[in-house]
């Protein structure tokens, strides 16, 4: 049985629709990302999970049990669910200890301490118990918010945006730390973030939303691999689209040569018309495109960015388009040089243009090869 089940959920502010009929489960220990651009509705229905908006239509049920509908909501304190804000959210007054045990009043004192010490330890801050938050590191007060939500045994721990206010280098150090945290604790988890590098390192799956509604949920491998729609291939990882003709059910030609795809490409379902000469995108993304010295294909650098272990080149191809690629950084290529690339595409992603028949002038560059 899922852990967390949202049932066709709407949630509403006045006329304006702000969640939009969305369904989903989550297993029991599993970890769920809700990844979205600003105004999506993430945080939204982050909040209506926890207790703390009501819903118009739908229902979440936690464990099986209804805990909102319309027209009915059981209080957030009576849900069993931990929560871990973007500002932590912690008491200034209190030490890091007596923070962890805030929630902890029904156990016994020697038991208290004794889940108290157990998360110091779990978080890594063994020894830190007597001190107060103003005297922790943002990571420090992070991995303190984080212990305060695990004390009581939730049944769900919901994080909103928790690595917003840290930079780049401790986020992603530290989203890789509380995901090891929650699995070594068995919880079950929803996160919400914008970043897609914080949803890839905690997620086992991820639901991109966008205007109020889940466009996909899926596992992240998936979501950058097999988006299901132009917004996905767009928002997650990075990427440029392509002209390409359609050859038949399984092969697409782009510019730089012919592709053939595992699954139907997009262009062929549900449109009778579609077919060989039918004009699609295809998507590339820098790890497609492969420097190779040996190959007769040749493109221009037009920008290096420089990631230490490897280069992100942004290529100009003979007819102009641009593509990006992903070259270990012992190749250091001047702009303006010009440099062999192949193609090694596994998974296809070709959407629809506007117009599905192509262009005369397209078709002829392409199937001229």
């Amino acid at each position: 049985m899922a852990h967390l089940e949202l049932d066709h959920i709407v949630q509403r502010y006045g006329s304006h629709t702000v969640v939009d009929g969305v369904s989903f489960h989550v297993e029991t220990g599993s970890i769920a990302c809700l990844l979205g651009p600003s105004g999506c509705g993430k945080t939204t229905l982050l909040r209506c999970i926890a207790g703390f908006e009501p819903i118009a239509a739908g229902e979440i049920r936690v464990e099986g049990t209804a805990v909102s509908r319309a027209n009915f909501r059981v209080a957030p304190e009576r849900r069993r669910i931990g929560m871990v804000f973007q500002d932590y959210a912690l008491f200034p007054h209190l030490t890091v200890s007596a923070n962890i045990a805030f929630g902890l009043s029904a156990l016994a004192g020697k038991q208290r301490q004794a889940r108290v010490d157990e998360l110091l330890a779990t978080v890594g801050l063994h020894g830190l118990g007597h001190k107060y938050s103003h005297e922790l590191s943002g990571g420090q007060q992070q991995r303190v918010a984080l212990a305060r939500a695990l004390a009581p045994r939730p049944q769900l721990i919901l994080l909103d945006e928790p690595f917003s206010n840290l930079d780049v280098d401790l986020r992603e150090r530290l989203s890789l730390e509380v995901r090891s945290i929650l699995k070594s604790e068995g919880s079950t988890a929803v996160l919400v973030t914008h970043d897609q590098h914080e949803a890839f390192a905690m997620a086992d799956e991820i639901g991109v939303m966008a205007e109020g509604k889940v466009q996909q949920w899926d596992t992240p491998y998936n979501l950058y691999h097999r988006p299901a729609n132009r917004f996905i291939a767009d928002f997650v990882g990075q990427g440029v689209f392509l002209p390409g003709l359609v050859i038949d059910n399984h092969r697409v030609e782009v510019e730089l040569g012919r592709l053939e795809s595992s699954i139907p490409l997009e262009c062929l379902q549900g449109c009778a018309d579609c077919g060989k000469g039918c004009r699609v995108e295809v998507l590339l993304r820098p790890d497609d495109v492969i420097h190779d010295d040996r190959s007769e294909l040749q493109a221009e650098v037009l920008h290096s960015a420089f990631r230490g272990a490897e280069f992100l080149y942004t290529l100009r191809l003979a007819s102009g388009a641009e593509v990006l690629s992903l070259v270990p950084s012992h190749h250091n290529h001047a702009i303006g040089e010009r440099i062999g690339i192949r193609l090694d595409v596994d998974h296809v992603v070709a959407f629809r243009t506007a117009t599905s028949t192509a262009q005369p002038m397209l078709q002829s560059i392409l199937f001229q090869r």
